[in-house]
């Protein structure tokens, strides 16, 4: 890889995890940009993901002590996702990459739906708990949904954030939070994994986790600074593009 190259790489990874505190799906755009530079497909998702899991601690570390994190129910989802990463990082080593596309692209449509269709959710804070089914729902959605971060992450965090919003009944500021928190364990775990296959880049890898912490940090503060109105305006705004996308990727034009 070039110096030109790294340095696109760089400025590309950093301006992605800025935005991607908010609206998630950071690896829709780096990981095809690592592939356009001739990085070996596995090599690309477990090298991405070490990056991820730096950028998650990044964006995490402003929203400690802001009450943002919901830690009631962290127990339950820290173990769900560690659980469903686990599966999904050693579904990368049977799975062929190329049949993630169709299924990245059903989970987003479906986010922009269902977020479109919930106009108020997340919006303003709520006294109303969610109902039970509700409840078990946002439990299955973390493990479902960390699986697939496990494996790709693709969306991963853009899903999530609309389960936590709809089902669990946070508003955009906590659901922005507690996902970043839960990506720590999902990205590390599968990280690890990696790390013991030995298919991560270690020197790309440390340059880009460097990057994407600093991108976290910068994109959890402006976060912060933003209402629930603008933050929910930006990730809809986000899962359109990529629902549109991805429905022009797989709809033939005539």
């Amino acid at each position: 890889m070039t110096a030109t190259q790294l340095l696109f790489l760089m400025i590309t990874f950093f301006l992605t995890s800025v935005i991607s505190v908010i609206t998630g799906s950071t690896s829709l755009i780096t990981v095809p940009v690592m592939l356009q530079l001739s990085i070996e497909p596995r090599t690309a998702l477990a090298t991405n993901m070490l990056a991820l899991t730096f950028m998650s601690i990044g964006g995490t570390l402003p929203f400690i002590g802001k009450k943002a994190i919901d830690h009631s129910r962290l127990p339950i989802m820290i173990f769900l996702t560690l659980l469903g990463s686990i599966i999904g990082a050693f579904l990368v080593l049977v799975v062929p990459s190329k049949s993630m596309p169709l299924i990245i692209s059903i989970f987003i449509i479906a986010v922009a739906v269902f977020s479109i269709t919930n106009r108020n959710a997340g919006i303003i804070s709520t006294i109303e708990s969610p109902s039970p089914i509700a409840e078990i729902g946002g439990y299955v959605a973390t493990f479902v949904l960390g699986i697939y971060g496990g494996f790709f992450s693709g969306g991963y965090v853009t899903m999530l954030t609309a389960a936590y919003v709809n089902l669990f009944r946070m508003t955009f500021v906590e659901a922005v939070a507690n996902t970043k928190f839960i990506n720590i364990f999902s990205s590390l775990i599968a990280t690890i994994i990696f790390f013991t296959q030995g298919i991560v880049d270690y020197k790309l890898g440390i340059i880009l986790s460097i990057t994407m912490f600093i991108g976290g940090i910068v994109g959890a503060r402006v976060a912060l600074k933003l209402s629930n109105i603008w933050l929910r305006r930006i990730f809809l705004t986000t899962v359109i593009a990529l629902a549109l996308k991805t429905l022009l990727d797989f709809v033939p034009l005539s």
